[in-house]
């Protein structure tokens, strides 16, 4: 059927070295028709494609389309090239070209299925027809199936000749398809191609179209949370969107294990019941009540950590949405944030102690160390008081260093003084020791211990910045005056560019005149700054315009008009002072005048184009007068400094974010973080320092049992010291100490060997009650709106298991729950039954390795075999 369509000559034996890529009297015909369509004459257009050039053509064209002469050329020197790659004999190749296209050939579209290649994929998913049945009917010769073999072979030709223009016969087209067909099933009979009674058979029968909601040609499987982040980070390995992803011919193996995954999504789904929340002890203070227990959504990832990796043994949810809360989040999870505080301080110290323990007390003591630098001017004291100089005994020195808890300091951070506050009042008064802040989650021994970091980082750096505060003639402070003033100036525009934007002109005008408390002076300066060129009459009108009708009627005479037009004219006052004399933020008035001349200008153009602007804003910081406003200035630029060093050792450690709050709010989680994220850092804290990277593909197997087989396993040397041994190990024991008898000891002894010995088990808790505040003089709060609530418990069980379990309301229904810390941990105590099977060490756990990673990486790369290597993320 398709070579009488197409070139019926094109398996002639008898001509060996024909090519198959031009067939010259159908492409002088498509020449003279595209001439004539140029030359607007009448007559159809033709094709001058040949099987060979169409395949070339949706194979590799852009597209799959044909948009110029050139690309047609390109696609017969394409197609000849590659019918004479095995000699000048072509038969072979032409009969592959035949099975390639009657393989591959494109027919449409079908909702819930997508792309339809190949005619054995067209008769299944356009007449619901088995291809080996229509291929055993069309072989056959039983008299008793003619009726069955002439609607095969109807259907087998209406895709053949639907291929010209597949969208429109198999969708509205269907009709004239049909006609079609029965015109060329007459040809055939005519040209002896076929017997007679088969044409008959073929033209009485009729086909009929799959009904796709009835009969979908995918059957949906039953998915889950980990299932879809296995596929999204599969998508993303291989750089293919999931709608490609579902047509390779791959299997791949996961390092979930399917049963505990069910198990623990049945778990969680199960705690919206009232009767089961109850019954696991969720019920009561600082937990849930029964109305509410629907309305949280929990998050679980369980980890194990083995040779090759960090394995991901269950990742779900208790909800069906795609977002996934452990990596697609950016959450304030709350005192988690102590344990990254508490791993850099460790490591401080550990380098404090690289730089000094092989040093005499003599030498020492002549070090010199700036006042506000105190993690210095411990480990130095500590090291000429003590003769044991191990890294262990420091670290043990360091977790026990004092730190008060009181809340009545303000601290200068941000660019502004704040205040902090303990979650427990009877904390206040206290001066912990840090392992005691972190095991009892108290705040204020940690925004002390930050400021220390950020000192330390400053202090200790580059350069050493802060030098700078001490001399008020170092050329140095005026670069860092000059950066001041354009981040702070770029905070501003951001903030001003949200009130304009999505808006026209005039309403633009409107909303800045909103935000005015006009008088004439006032409106003066922003019109003769706003629009120069204007005339004294619209002068006069906007004046009157926008000035209540008391104060016009009182002073605005002409004469007075007149006065301000001159006295406010171009170049009368800067911009610092037109801001000034209106009383508005100079870049407000900036940032409206140049939208009324580039209204679709964007954020990044208007930043660009104020350059000059957001330093003359600032230009009052370099007059002389002002040091002690230019120290406050240099305090927060090198603050910032100090954050973006923080952020680069929390980012080695695992830590997802681009960038930290420059504050020290960050040390209670202000910054943000992901469950997925922490997990990872208690794995590497468990994993003796050493960062391993997540895995959730265990291998990759493409084209089974093809000439293309081939098979991608995990790289197993990934693995990259992140922190010393010594300071993982301290950390260990910090948080066993928050498991034992801290804020997760409701947990405590609840994992069991099967022998009945306790598991070991540390982690952190934290609660991020999230909200909007509008803060008012002095700090007094106006109103507060509540964006979500978050609850988290960070964990590792035993020596190769660690995981997150997280609870999460979303949007301003979070403002009526109360729920902390002891809401994750009790969940997990309640997984205990589920999980315990799969935590056994050795050849007792569940959760074993697939066979396909069990082999031995000691030998070179095989033929056929690739390693898949898992970035840090």
């Amino acid at each position: 059927s398709l070579l009488f369509i197409e070139t019926r000559d094109l398996l002639a034996p008898a001509q060996p070295q024909a090519t198959p890529a031009v067939d010259w009297p159908r492409f002088a015909k498509a020449a003279w028709s595209q001439l004539a369509k140029l030359l607007h004459l009448p007559g159809q257009t033709a094709g001058g494609s040949t099987l060979a050039t169409q395949l070339e053509k949706y194979r590799h064209s852009p597209d799959g389309l044909t948009l110029s002469g050139g690309e047609k050329i390109r696609q017969m020197i394409s197609a000849s090239v590659r019918t004479y790659q095995g000699g000048p004999q072509t038969l072979a190749a032409r009969q592959n070209i035949v099975r390639d296209y009657l393989n591959s050939v494109p027919l449409s579209a079908v909702p819930g299925h997508g792309e339809v290649h190949g005619i054995a994929e067209g008769l299944r998913v356009w007449y619901g027809a088995d291809f080996n049945q229509t291929n055993a009917l069309l072989a056959g010769n039983d008299a008793k199936n003619l009726a069955q073999k002439g609607l095969a072979l109807r259907e087998v030709l209406s895709l053949m000749i639907a291929q010209r223009r597949p969208s429109h016969y198999l969708s509205k087209g269907r009709d004239e398809l049909a006609s079609l067909t029965d015109s060329h099933l007459r040809l055939l009979g005519q040209s002896g191609e076929i017997e007679p009674t088969l044409i008959n058979a073929a033209l009485a029968s009729k086909v009929t179209y799959r009904d796709w909601q009835q009969q979908p040609t995918i059957q949906p499987i039953e998915t889950n949370k980990g299932i879809s982040v296995v596929r999204s980070r599969l998508a993303a390995l291989l750089n293919r969107p999931l709608y490609d992803l579902d047509r390779l011919d791959l299997a791949a193996t996961s390092t979930l294990q399917s049963e505990l995954q069910t198990q623990a999504t049945d778990y969680l789904k199960r705690l919206a019941d009232p009767a089961f929340a109850a019954q696991l002890g969720l019920l009561g203070p600082r937990l849930l009540t029964p109305t509410s227990t629907a309305q949280v959504r929990y998050s679980f990832n369980l980890y194990e950590m083995t040779a090759d990796g960090a394995r991901v043994r269950v990742q779900t949810d208790s909800t069906d949405q795609p977002f996934d809360i452990n990596e697609g989040s950016k959450l304030e999870l709350g005192s988690t944030a102590k344990l990254r505080v508490l791993t850099t301080y460790l490591q401080m110290i550990s380098e404090l102690h690289e730089r000094y323990a092989g040093q005499a007390p003599a030498a020492l003591k002549k070090i010199e160390v700036n006042d506000q630098d105190r993690l210095t001017r411990w480990a130095v004291d500590y090291l000429i008081q003590h003769n044991d100089h191990s890294l262990a005994n420091m670290l043990d020195a360091a977790l026990d260093r004092q730190y008060s808890a009181s809340p009545g300091e303000a601290f200068f951070t941000g660019g502004g003084l704040h205040r902090f506050h303990n979650f427990r009042n009877e904390d206040n008064g206290r001066n912990p020791t840090l392992r005691d802040a972190l095991r009892e989650s108290i705040n204020l021994p940690f925004i002390r211990l930050m400021r220390d970091l950020v000192r330390y980082s400053t202090y200790q750096g580059p350069n050493n910045s802060a030098e700078l505060l001490k001399d008020d003639s170092d050329p140095r402070r005026q670069e860092y005056l000059a950066r001041f003033a354009d981040r702070e100036g770029t905070t501003f525009l951001l903030r001003f560019w949200k009130k304009y934007r999505n808006k026209d002109t005039q309403a633009r005008l409107d909303t800045f005149l909103d935000s005015m408390h006009p008088t004439a002076m006032r409106l003066a300066a922003v019109h003769r700054y706003l629009l120069p060129q204007a005339s004294q009459q619209s002068f006069n009108s906007f004046v009157r315009a926008h000035l209540p009708a008391t104060k016009s009627a009182e002073k605005l005479t002409d004469a007075r008009l007149d006065t301000l037009y001159i006295n406010y004219g171009p170049g009368a006052y800067d911009l610092p002072d037109q801001g000034y004399i209106a009383k508005v933020h100079p870049l407000d008035l900036w940032l409206l005048g140049y939208l009324l001349n580039h209204p679709d200008a964007t954020f990044s153009q208007a930043v660009a184009a104020s350059e000059h602007e957001r330093q003359e804003v600032y230009s009052w910081l370099f007059k002389s007068r002002h040091k002690s406003a230019r120290d406050s200035r240099i305090r927060t630029m090198l603050e910032i400094e100090a954050f973006l060093d923080i952020h680069q050792r929390w980012q080695q450690v695992g830590y997802p974010f681009d960038h930290l709050v420059p504050s020290l709010a960050t040390a209670i989680g202000s910054s943000g973080d992901r469950p997925a994220a922490l997990a990872e850092l208690v794995g590497t804290i468990l994993n003796d320092g050493v960062r391993q990277p997540p895995l959730r593909i265990d291998s990759l197997h493409f084209a089974a049992a093809t000439p293309y087989d081939t098979r991608v396993v995990n790289d197993p040397d990934r693995g990259k010291r992140v922190m010393p041994s010594a300071v993982a190990t301290a950390l260990r024991a910090a948080l066993s100490q928050v498991v034992d008898a801290g804020t997760a000891k409701r947990v405590a002894g609840s994992f069991k060997l099967a022998d009945g010995t306790p598991l070991t088990m540390g982690g952190k808790t934290g609660t991020g009650d999230n909200r909007i505040e509008a803060v008012g003089a002095g700090g007094r709060i106006l109103s507060s709106k509540s964006i979500n609530r978050t609850a988290t418990f960070v964990f590792y069980i035993g020596d190769q298991h660690f995981g997150t379990l997280t609870a999460f309301v979303p949007g301003s229904s979070a403002q009526n729950f109360t729920f902390t810390s002891a809401l994750p941990v009790q969940v997990l105590k309640g997984m205990a039954p589920i999980l315990s099977p799969y935590l056994q060490p050795g050849a007792h756990t569940l959760c074993q390795a697939p066979a396909s990673t069990s082999v031995e990486y000691t030998q070179a790369p095989q033929p056929g075999v690739s390693y898949l290597s898992h970035a840090f993320e």
